[in-house]
C-alpha cells in the first residue's frame, strides 16, 4: 500500500490493527488453556469474546468508510504472539508461565491501545466522526483488558512466580 496522506496511513493502521484481531482472537484460547491459573484463563477467555466483537466493530468502521474489511500483515502483533508462542513452550515451571503469558498479553494490549488511540485521533483530525464512538469502545475495553492483567499481575500471580 503506498501511504502518501494521513487518510491513507489511517487505512494502513485501521487494516493493521484488524490483522492483529483476527490473530489475538485465535490465540487467546491457546493461551487460555495453557494457564495454570483459572484467573488468568478466565481473561484470556473473556477477552477473546470480546475481540470478537471488537472485530464485528472494525467491520463497521470499515463498511461506514466504504470499504470492504481487509487485513494488512502486522509484523508488530506477529512477534509479540511469537514470543508469547514460545514462552508458553519453553517454561515449564507453571507459575513462572502464567507470569510469561500475563506479560504477553499486556504487550498485546498496550500494542492495541496505541494502534486504537491513534485511529481515534486521526479519525477526528479526518472527519470520520461516524467511526470515531466505535473506535473509542474498542480503546475503552483495552484499557480495562490491560487493567484487569495489571491487578492480577500485582495481586497474585507475580508473587506465586517469585
Amino acid at each position: 500500500m503506498k501511504i502518501t496522506n494521513l487518510e491513507d496511513l489511517f487505512n494502513h493502521t485501521l487494516e493493521d490493527i484488524y490483522y492483529a484481531e483476527n490473530k489475538l482472537v485465535k490465540a487467546l484460547p491457546k493461551m487460555a488453556k495453557a494457564c495454570e491459573s483459572p484467573q488468568l484463563a478466565k481473561l484470556f477467555t473473556t477477552h477473546a469474546e470480546e475481540t470478537q466483537e471488537q472485530i464485528a466493530r472494525l467491520d463497521e468502521v470499515f463498511e461506514a468508510l466504504g470499504r470492504k474489511p481487509k487485513a494488512t500483515e502486522c509484523p508488530a502483533i506477529k512477534g509479540i504472539l511469537e514470543e508469547g508462542e514460545e514462552l508458553m513452550s519453553e517454561i515449564k515451571d507453571p507459575e513462572t508461565r502464567d507470569a510469561a503469558m500475563l506479560a504477553a498479553g499486556q504487550a498485546a494490549e498496550h500494542y492495541e491501545i496505541t494502534r486504537y488511540g491513534t485511529l481515534v485521533s486521526w479519525a477526528k483530525l479526518l472527519g470520520h466522526k461516524d467511526v470515531v464512538t466505535i473506535l473509542e469502545k474498542t480503546l475503552k475495553e483495552e484499557y480495562g483488558a490491560d487493567d484487569k492483567l495489571t491487578k492480577l499481575a500485582e495481586t497474585k500471580l507475580n508473587k506465586q512466580a517469585a
